[in-house]
């Protein structure tokens, strides 16, 4: 399995992966040419010499090196709301109270706003189903942070996440049903592909500003508000380990929740170190080195950056160096005693930046394998 920056040729398997992720999935959309503009956009982006984010748009594609078919995506926005507003609702409780009559009562609302504007964005991790085997997820999902970790010029302070919210089997959603009914009378495949698409207008022309009472929408509504989609509980289980949380913000259209985290204190990019490389035909743990087990690999730079997992990585004690197998130096296309960076996967070893980690700090999927798959 190998992660590369996406190129123009994916254009077909991309426009298929848009079209069989399904409603709510809104950054990527079954559209040929929006996708080909999105791929174009993330050509540039890697090519371009940062200082500090912009309008960068970094998506990747995870190759099967054997038969060459695209397995799945996962990308990163530099800075949201660039361009255009993000918007959200914002699940808060409010207090009423009257001292004179001794009453009082909390209810809880839901305000739009736009507090995530610039800020990094992760987004576009799918993995097709037919490729669901051990580490795929992981890669797609960690890779980026190794990525961060790397380029930290290109991202601001705040990362966020975007989570899909309860839908239906048919791609409705309860809380977006509620919505229709009382606001913006329109299907909700319409409306994310709208802002998919990039037109937001609407929002601000039809969704209510005024805070909405969560008391008085129905009980499917209100019972969605903060909750993921079934298959995406993994994917949120997953950035929960790496230190993300839910701060109380929600989708306008199907009330997922947006979890974030500080860059720095993501646990991938706090365990993530360079080092040098060195390649042997049959690489065998000795007494000079520590086995890593399964470890993301990844080669410097960014519009040539590729990245695999493997769990033949022997990394010196010091961390200075690491012995992988000759395949993977072809692979990545590296030579002897190149600079490449790694990521455990479940090891405790975090290279020469940190000490390692206690066991009892070590977020509890990292303690036990586990396959994540959006």
């Amino acid at each position: 399995m190998i992660i590369r920056p996406v190129a123009a040729t994916d254009l077909d398997t991309l426009y298929r992966i848009a079209d069989e992720s399904g409603p709510g999935f809104t950054s990527l959309m079954p559209d040929r040419d929006a996708l080909a503009r999105k791929i174009d956009h993330a050509s540039a982006s890697f090519c371009r010499d940062i200082d500090a984010p912009g309008d960068e748009h970094y998506l990747f594609v995870l190759e099967d090196e054997e038969t060459g078919a695209i397995m799945g995506t996962t990308g990163i926005e530099a800075r949201t709301g660039h361009t255009r507003p993000l918007y959200h609702f914002h699940h808060n409780t409010v207090v009423h109270h009257s001292r004179d009559l001794g009453l009082r009562r909390q209810v809880e609302t839901l305000t739009r706003c736009s507090h995530y504007n610039a800020h990094t964005e992760i987004c576009s991790l799918y993995l097709r189903p037919e490729y669901r085997r051990a580490n795929a997820g992981k890669l797609l999902s960690r890779v980026r942070f190794l990525f961060m970790a790397q380029h930290p010029e290109r991202f601001t302070n705040t990362v966020i996440a975007e989570m899909r919210g309860v839908s239906d089997h048919a791609g409705q959603s309860p809380f977006w049903s509620w919505l229709r009914q009382h606001f913006v009378d329109m299907e909700f495949t319409s409306a994310t592909n709208l802002v998919g698409s990039g037109y937001t207008d609407f929002i601000e022309e039809l969704m209510p500003a005024a805070p909405l009472y969560t008391h008085l929408m129905s009980d499917e509504a209100r019972a969605v508000i903060g909750k993921v989609h079934p298959h995406t509980r993994p994917a949120l289980g997953m950035l929960e380990a790496e230190g993300f949380r839910h701060r109380g913000f929600v989708d306008l259209f199907d009330a997922g929740p947006t979890v974030e985290c500080g860059l720095r204190d993501i646990t991938s990019v706090r365990r993530s170190a360079q080092c040098s490389a060195r390649f042997a035909g049959a690489a065998k743990p000795g007494h000079r080195y520590q086995t890593a087990g399964p470890v993301i690999v990844a080669t410097t730079g960014a519009m040539d950056f590729r990245a695999t997992v493997t769990d033949q990585a022997w990394i010196d004690p010091d961390g200075s160096a690491v012995t992988l197998p000759a395949h993977i130096g072809n692979q990545l296309g590296i030579p002897e005693q190149a600079a490449v960076w790694l990521l455990p996967l479940k090891h405790a070893w975090t290279g020469s930046r940190t000490q390692p980690a206690h066991p009892a700090a070590t977020p509890a999927d990292e303690q036990g394998e586990r396959h994540y798959a959006h």
